[in-house]
C-alpha cells in the first residue's frame, strides 16, 4: 500500500499495490501495522457496504460527533465515485478547506477520512458498490451532516446536481460551525 498524504491534514489517498500474473492479481488492502505507522486508528469495530444504482447519486455529508466520531476506510469495489473531504476539526490547519477524490474499482484505491471530517460521495457510474472500513459505530444521537451545496463551502460536483438524494441528505441546514 502507498499512502500518499492531500492537502488536508491527516487524510490519505491509498494506492493498493497489486501482485500480479497470468492466474490474475493479489493485493492487500488492509494491514493494521501499516495503518498505525501513519498514525490512524486501525481500529475497525464494524464494515458497511453500499450499493447505488444510478449515476449521479449523492449521498452526504455525513460525520459523528465526539465521543462517536469516527475515522473511515472507503474504497469502491465495484463502479466510481467521487469522494469530498471537508475538515470540520476547528484546531486544524485545514478547517473548512475541502478536496475531493475519485475512488474507482479500477484504480483500486482508497481514501481515509479522519474523525472530524465530514465526506460526500457523487457516484461516477451506475451500479457503485462502495465498502466503508469503521473505527466507531452508528450513533443517531451523534450524527450530523452538511448539505451537498451549501453555500459556506462552494463544493465543485463533477456531475453537478444530483440525480438522486434521500430528503435528509437534501435537507440538511447550512453549516454553522
Amino acid at each position: 500500500m502507498i499512502f500518499k498524504p492531500t492537502k488536508l491534514k491527516e487524510v490519505f489517498e491509498i494506492e493498493l499495490e497489486l501482485k500480479g500474473d497470468d492466474r490474475g492479481y493479489f493485493m492487500r488492502n488492509f494491514a493494521v501495522e501499516e495503518f498505525k505507522a501513519h498514525g490512524i486508528n486501525a481500529h475497525i469495530v464494524h464494515i458497511n457496504r453500499g450499493f447505488n444504482k444510478t449515476k449521479g447519486t449523492i449521498r452526504g455529508f455525513h460525520y459523528q460527533t465526539a465521543p462517536k466520531a469516527e475515522d473511515k476506510i472507503l474504497q469502491a469495489l465495484s463502479g466510481a465515485f467521487y469522494d469530498i473531504v471537508v475538515d470540520l476539526r476547528r484546531d486544524s490547519s485545514t478547517y473548512k478547506e475541502w478536496q475531493g477524490f475519485e475512488i474507482s474499482a479500477e484504480k483500486k484505491n482508497m481514501l481515509v477520512v479522519p474523525k472530524g471530517c465530514a465526506h460526500g460521495i457523487q457516484t461516477l457510474t451506475d451500479n457503485c458498490e462502495m465498502q466503508y472500513l469503521v473505527t466507531e459505530y452508528y450513533s443517531p444521537e451523534h450524527e450530523r451532516g452538511i448539505r451537498w451545496n451549501d453555500p459556506g463551502f462552494d463544493f465543485k460536483w463533477p456531475l453537478g446536481s444530483p440525480i438522486v438524494i434521500s430528503d435528509k441528505d437534501a435537507n440538511w441546514p447550512d453549516f454553522t460551525g
